[in-house]
């Protein structure tokens, strides 16, 4: 199901008129308002909004390129009444119809075609990386259930894959089914290697690239990190300043204070949850001292000067913030939180200094 609302701007005299419509498809959505709107004959630009949802950025895209003003809202943003107990699509329309023309919506960052296709190849590879984790617990889980229980130290390495195919079992089903999810691994890492392949080759063409490259100049930042953050959080310089990415990330505190009294809890986990993990896993590097590995410096090859100073910068200081955390007594998981927080700031800094391509 799909709301269409349009507040047509027929001039400044006038409040704008208020409409509201429901469309089962995006089809019959555009063909009613061409054929059927007084608004539209008489030359008035109409104002649409519809909820972020499955039906994704199309609509969006087609009404634009019709000459239509459009917007997609975040659906946890939208202002609701609490003794509102009434649901229906009309009703929904309606209210944001009203919300729409009063500018109290707020619209979600619409990604181009290129970027959303490289968005779905990320995603696509994240739950094939999530495939072949369960496969991996359920064949663990199989073999704790029989008391077979790895004697090294390294799992997923050759030598426990040799161990596991010198297994018995009194049980000709127990072979199979050991067999069975021996092959779901090996599949799953397949389709892992091939998309990851395939993403590595597919940056190169990307109009984000030359921004790719730049990202890999910070510490605990690699392709696949960058690729991730970058496809859920598009151009950083959308972001006024730090803070707002900080907040868009979910990394900020929450806080319920009232007169002097001021209380702050934890982080607020809001905005894109793929991005927050990446930041997360990669401040774990800043354990150890500062320094530039040779692989790194590989990486800076090529950056301008201002992009190898904000990272030597950034790795100085986040590394030795991380030691004071913990000399402070600071529990660790809170001090990696607060390094993934000043990553985003420094990423927020590089995203400064280099523009992505032009499209083809």
């Amino acid at each position: 199901m799909i709301y269409l609302v349009g507040t047509p701007d027929v001039g400044a005299k006038r409040r704008p008129t208020l409409m509201a419509a429901v469309f089962e498809t995006a089809k019959a959505s555009w063909s009613r308002c061409e054929r059927d709107s007084a608004y539209a004959k008489r030359g008035a630009k109409l104002h649409f909004c519809y909820e972020a949802g499955p039906t994704g950025y199309e609509l969006y895209r087609q009404l634009i390129e019709m000459g239509h003003d459009c917007v997609v809202v975040a659906p946890a943003l939208i202002p609701k009444r609490p003794g509102d107990r009434v649901k229906t699509n009309r009703r929904d329309a309606v209210s944001l119809a009203r919300l729409h023309r009063a500018g109290e919506l707020t619209p979600v960052w619409v990604p181009d075609r290129g970027h959303e296709a490289m968005r779905d190849l990320v995603r696509a590879r994240d739950a094939a990386q999530e495939a072949q984790k369960r496969a991996r617990q359920q064949l663990q889980s199989f073999l704790l259930r029989h008391g077979r229980i790895y004697p090294g130290r390294t799992v997923w390495s050759q030598a426990h894959m040799r161990w596991m195919s010198t297994l018995k079992f009194e049980h000709p089903a127990h072979f199979i089914v050991l067999k069975e999810y021996c092959q779901a691994i090996e599949d799953a890492e397949v389709r892992l290697r091939r998309l990851t392949d395939l993403i590595t080759e597919t940056v190169k063409s990307w109009t984000m690239g030359p921004v790719v490259h730049a990202y890999q100049a910070l510490r605990g930042v690699s392709v696949m990190a960058v690729v991730v953050f970058l496809v859920e959080i598009g151009d950083i310089r959308r972001f006024e300043n730090p803070r707002q990415l900080m907040a868009f990330l979910g990394l900020v505190p929450s806080e319920s204070s009232t007169g002097e009294h001021v209380k702050r809890g934890g982080i607020t986990k809001a905005g894109n949850g793929r991005a927050r993990r990446v930041l997360i896993e990669g401040a774990w590097t800043y354990r150890f001292p500062a320094r530039v590995s040779r692989t790194k410096q590989r990486q800076l090859t090529g950056l301008p000067r201002a992009i190898r100073e904000i990272a030597w910068k950034g790795q100085v200081r986040l590394c030795a913030r991380y030691r004071a955390m913990l000399a402070a007594g600071k529990h660790k998981a809170v001090t990696i939180t607060a390094i993934a927080r000043e990553m985003g700031a420094f990423l927020w800094a590089i995203g400064q200094e280099v523009q992505p391509a032009a499209q083809a």
